[in-house]
């Protein structure tokens, strides 16, 4: 982590930064404008939180916080994907479209579960 000097180097908040744009280019657009309050809202707040608390937790500077912060983005990159499943579910996307989130989301969670393991045991070798 010592080479790293910036939130942005970091795979996994790159990898976040791609289902951002994903839901913003490709899924929010397509959603009707009576979901404005609703289904768009919480879409693009939980995309956003999955790289702001990466960014969050790397500010952080203790190995616990930011493995919590990380944990806390895992669970929005989860709550993501229920939400572009919902869009599929109402007909507001195709198949298509879940297919390429579903592999942003694969992309990020196993970067993210790597960046988590890896402050886990840079935690345990401080100790």
């Amino acid at each position: 982590m010592s080479t790293i000097h910036s939130f942005e180097e970091l795979e996994c908040w790159k990898a976040a930064r791609e289902i951002k744009l994903f839901v913003s280019k490709q899924v929010l657009k397509k959603l009707p404008k009576d979901e404005q309050y609703d289904l768009i809202s919480q879409l693009r707040r939980s995309s956003r939180s999955i790289s702001d608390n990466i960014a969050e937790g790397f500010g952080r500077y203790h190995f616990q916080e930011n493995i919590q912060y990380c944990r806390v983005g895992r669970g929005s990159l989860h709550e993501s994907l229920n939400q572009v499943i919902t869009a599929l579910d109402d007909s507001y996307i195709d198949e298509s479209i879940l297919t390429e989130f579903r592999v942003l989301f694969f992309k990020t969670n196993s970067l993210l579960n790597g960046y988590i393991n890896y402050l886990t045991k840079m935690k345990s070798n401080n100790k």
